[in-house]
């Protein structure tokens, strides 16, 4: 019984296609969160792959109703081996975006996993079904190895992430001693870089707001009323640039974080962004100025235009618009004073001389981010260093956004994110993939994770 003996088995389940038919049969269930119809698939890959999964490592399992009605369900398990050693919840969701058929390329489809060199296709399968097939694995080699956890094991596993995990804040408030445990562990988004073993400690928050404005009279003639009638588009376009600017700055010091923490900007200074086979290039002068890009990504604001819409470009005619819509996000770090974010977007419209424009906030989720200093850090960084050989690049927070709030705020969990995926994944895009070798690394530290929890010199209790 050993360490080394655990990561071996885990490797050979990867090695041997166990792994691989696994994750093919899991793919392979349209399980679209966006779609009514797909609630029974969704139901199934709860009781058909997730809770058989983790009943043969000993934990008791229910599934429970979405306190949001018609919301998909949640599987709650739970393992207690001894009352002395720590106990880990962890969290992984089965919905995927939707599957966009019609746009894979080379005879690829969405629902069968395709193998290509080091690539392997398929909807949801960065996002999140190779992620909690291989933490999944991973206890298993471990249980199988030791014939116990050596920790304390619970779980929360949802199928609604991809509308906004609705319920899962309530089912932690609900279940919060039930869900007690002395950190989060969990994997979803990308590595910072492919070959680069990554720990995050938290997200950005994001606020979707909807900017409208809209005159009373309908379209009218552009040449009869051009230069007398204020035209909604024109309106709309300078309101968008007076909250932020052609080269992407913020505009409205309201939406602005505090300065960078010492501690975050030392972890993300020297960290490059864009740097993997088919990144984008990164465009010049653009964000925040005085900010490395991995400042800008992962220890500041960012205000993007999501859509817009006036008239109809397909077909226009030559009129004045009625009406015209954006839908803007903001992405945000710990400190942001986001939820007056509604007051301060109109405070800041009205005295650039913006009138009529209504503002709507319709949905948000907070930023958090675990102190770099907790000990629970260092240990992920020693166990994974173990098990790789490899520096491991430690983000304060993901650039995008994850349901943590519900870990971190509602349960007061310290939240460890140890992503499989990498930035190239096209994640929630035609042609979705993960890479091999990432996998089976992934696979090899989780495993050497979950074995040291139940070794001697963890970290005490919060």
């Amino acid at each position: 019984m050993s360490r080394h003996s655990a990561l071996a088995l885990a490797c050979s389940h990867f090695d041997s296609g166990d792994f691989l038919a696994t994750l093919s049969r899991r793919v392979a269930l349209a399980t679209e969160s966006q779609r009514a119809d797909a609630a029974p698939l969704l139901r199934r890959y709860l009781s058909g792959e997730i809770e058989g999964a983790l009943k043969a490592l000993g934990l008791t399992c229910e599934i429970v109703d979405n306190p949001v009605a018609g919301m998909p369900p949640f599987l709650i398990g739970e393992r207690i081996e001894s009352p002395a050693r720590p106990t880990v919840l962890l969290y992984g969701h089965g919905d995927v975006i939707d599957g966009d058929a019609a746009n894979w390329t080379n005879e690829r489809t969405p629902w069968q996993v395709r193998v290509e060199g080091e690539r392997w296709y398929g909807r949801g399968i960065a996002d999140n079904k190779a992620q909690h097939s291989i933490n999944l694995a991973a206890l298993a080699a471990v249980f199988a190895e030791r014939g116990e956890l050596g920790f304390n094991a619970k779980i929360v596993f949802e199928m609604g992430e991809e509308v906004g995990s609705p319920g899962l804040d309530v089912i932690c408030a609900t279940l919060r001693e039930r869900l007690s445990a002395d950190l989060l562990i969990a994997s979803d988004g990308p590595r910072q870089r492919a070959a680069s073993p990554t720990v995050f400690l938290g997200s950005r928050g994001a606020l979707h707001f909807r900017l409208r404005v809209a005159n009373a009279f309908g379209a009218r003639h552009s040449g009869n009323w051009g230069g007398v009638l204020a035209n909604p588009a024109t309106v709309l376009a300078n309101a968008l640039a007076s909250l932020v600017d052609g080269h992407g700055r913020i505009r409205v010091n309201g939406l602005l974080p505090p300065p960078i923490p010492p501690q975050v900007r030392e972890r993300v200074a020297h960290l490059e962004i864009g740097t993997d086979e088919g990144d984008p290039p990164l465009s010049p002068n653009w964000g925040e100025p005085g900010l490395t890009p991995a400042e800008r990504v992962f220890a500041w604001n960012t205000l993007e235009v999501l859509a817009m819409q006036s008239g109809n470009v397909a077909n226009p005619v030559s009129a004045i618009p009625r009406a015209a819509e954006a839908v803007c996000q903001l992405r945000f770090v710990v400190g942001t004073d986001w939820r007056r974010a509604k007051e301060l977007i109109t405070a800041h419209l009205a005295r650039e001389g913006f009138e009529g424009i209504e503002v709507t906030i319709e949905a948000s989720g907070n930023a958090t981010r675990l102190d770099p200093d907790d000990p629970w850090v260092a240990f992920a960084e020693r166990s994974i260093e173990t098990s790789t050989g490899k520096p491991v690049t430690l983000l304060p927070n993901l650039g995008g956004t994850i349901p943590n709030e519900c870990f971190a705020d509602t349960l007061g969990l310290a939240t460890i994110w140890i992503p499989h995926s990498y930035p190239g994944c096209r994640q929630h895009a035609p042609d979705e993939h993960v890479l091999a070798p990432v996998m089976r690394e992934a696979l090899q530290l989780m495993t050497g994770v979950f074995w040291d929890l139940g070794e001697p010199g963890v970290p005490h209790a919060r």
